[in-house]
Order: structure tokens, then C-alpha cells, then sequence
């Protein structure tokens, strides 16, 4: 079968542990766009994390952001981009979390993301400055004392694994219906119910034409294995947990070896 669609994790996945793209890796990814091939990147990220790395590859595809919480088009001349899908949080689910975090996780980073925006306690948070290390992304002091911001589409809880794994099992409790998984053992995400990368996937599957049969997806954590499973072909990489490698169809080498580069040069060389 000849694969018509690519989607890619960034952390983890396209990038390597420096958080840089390869040049092997760019030069495999150039290569799908000389071969009409879309490469799609499918992160928790928010828009502007996810930009720059579009950027310098010299694609203009559209963007999977907040794990499906929002999808982009693909830009247009004046460089805009259509919302094709957008879930925000229920903000009572907001307060709640908030909450819960401030008085019984009081050592875990609580911060909050809406489209254009970072929302978080203090900007003196190891955390948080960890964070915009790794992402490039500003972030903006708010007060969740006193209101809680708009049309917010992920929450980010940052801590030691031990703390992050206790708040895992105590959010699933208190809301069973909406979407928390670990990103990795330090980091907690959460969107609203029913927010995965396959179903933002799906959407624009469907506005390409292309079946879920005809596309690869690489992955290297917990919350890109229904994506990997939704693929015609789930690639998992060689630095992914157990879990995730058993839900993939393919194990490829980490993203410190051009795991990346060796399938996409398998299947398009």
C-alpha cells in the first residue's frame, strides 16, 4: 500500500532529546513534501510551540494542538489558519482542578492553555521555566484565586512522578468523564471528555480524502497510542514506554538515532 498522509508527535518524536530536529530527520521530512505527501504535526502543544518547527521544516500543513483539543488549517497566503475543531474544558472543571491542586497537591505546577495563550501562577515556577525552555513559549501570570481564564483547552500539571501519579488516580475519580493522561511521568495533561489525537486525526483524514488505512503515525508516549492505533500503519519509538511499543504495529529506533527518518525512508525512498 502506498501511504497518502503522515502525522507525527513533536517531543519525544520528531525532535531528539537536545529538543532539535535532526537534519536527517528534516531532510526525510522535506522529502515527503517534494512526493506531495502531507506531514502533519499532532501535539499537546500549543499553536505557537508548534509553529516555528513547521517553519523551519518549510511546511505549511495544518496542526493537531492540545492532543486534538484544537485543530488548525493549513496556512494560507496571509499566513492565517482556519479552526477546523475546537473543544474548550467546562470552566467548573477548571475551578475544580484548580482547587484540588491547591489544597491537597500544593507541590505540583499548575498552569492552563487557551489558543493564544499560557496561563500560569508565577513565572519564578522551576516547572514553567523548564517548560519554555523546552517549547519556546511565553507564558503569562493569572490569578486562578480570582477567575479562571476563557476557552481554556488543556491543563498541565508539572511535578515529581510519585505526586503526578497520586493527582492521576484522584482526577480519574473526580471526573471519570474527561481526558487525563500522563505525557510523561512528570507531566499531567487535561483536556475535556472525549479530546484524543485520532479523532483530530480523523477530521483531517476526512477533509483529504485519505483513509485512516492509507496513513502512518509515529508516537513515543501514552496519549499518542490511540493514534498510533488508529493508523494504517503505528509507528512507536524505540524510546517509548512498553505499553506504548505494544500498541504499535511497528517499532522503530529512538528519536536520538532518526527513528523517524528510518521508517519514512523505508516506505518513501
Amino acid at each position: 500500500m502506498r501511504y497518502k498522509m503522515i502525522f507525527s508527535d513533536i517531543d519525544g518524536t520528531l525532535l531528539n532529546s537536545n529538543h532539535e530536529i535532526t537534519p536527517g530527520t528534516k531532510e526525510a521530512v522535506q522529502l515527503l513534501k517534494q512526493k506531495g505527501v502531507p506531514f502533519v504535526l499532532v501535539s499537546a502543544r500549543m499553536p505557537v510551540g508548534i509553529l516555528p518547527l513547521l517553519e523551519e521544516l518549510g511546511m505549511n500543513e495544518p496542526l493537531v494542538c492540545f492532543s486534538g483539543a484544537l485543530v488548525l488549517g493549513a496556512a494560507g497566503q496571509n499566513g492565517s489558519r482556519e479552526v477546523l475543531h475546537t473543544k474548550a474544558m467546562e470552566p467548573q472543571d477548571v475551578k475544580g482542578i484548580y482547587a484540588l491542586i491547591s489544597n491537597k497537591f500544593s507541590d505540583i505546577s499548575f498552569s492552563a492553555y487557551n489558543k493564544d495563550h499560557w496561563f500560569v501562577l508565577s513565572l519564578d515556577d522551576e516547572w514553567v521555566i523548564q517548560e519554555q525552555e523546552i517549547t519556546g513559549t511565553d507564558a503569562q501570570p493569572f490569578n486562578f484565586n480570582h477567575d479562571t481564564p476563557p476557552f481554556i483547552h488543556k491543563l498541565l500539571c508539572m511535578g515529581h512522578p510519585e505526586a503526578i501519579a497520586s493527582l492521576e488516580t484522584e482526577l480519574k475519580i473526580r471526573y471519570p468523564e474527561i481526558t487525563i493522561y500522563k505525557s510523561k511521568p512528570t507531566y499531567l495533561e487535561v483536556m475535556a471528555s472525549h479530546v484524543l489525537k485520532s479523532s483530530a486525526i480523523d477530521i483531517l483524514t476526512r477533509a483529504y480524502g485519505v483513509t485512516r488505512e492509507e496513513i502512518i503515525a509515529f508516537g513515543d508516549n501514552y496519549n499518542d497510542i490511540d493514534m498510533l492505533q488508529f493508523a494504517g500503519l503505528g509507528v512507536a519509538m524505540g524510546n517509548a514506554p512498553d505499553e506504548v511499543k505494544a500498541a504499535a504495529d511497528v517499532i522503530t529506533s529512538s528519536n536520538d538515532e532518526d527513528g523517524l527518518k528510518a521508517v519514512l525512508e523505508m516506505y518513501f525512498i
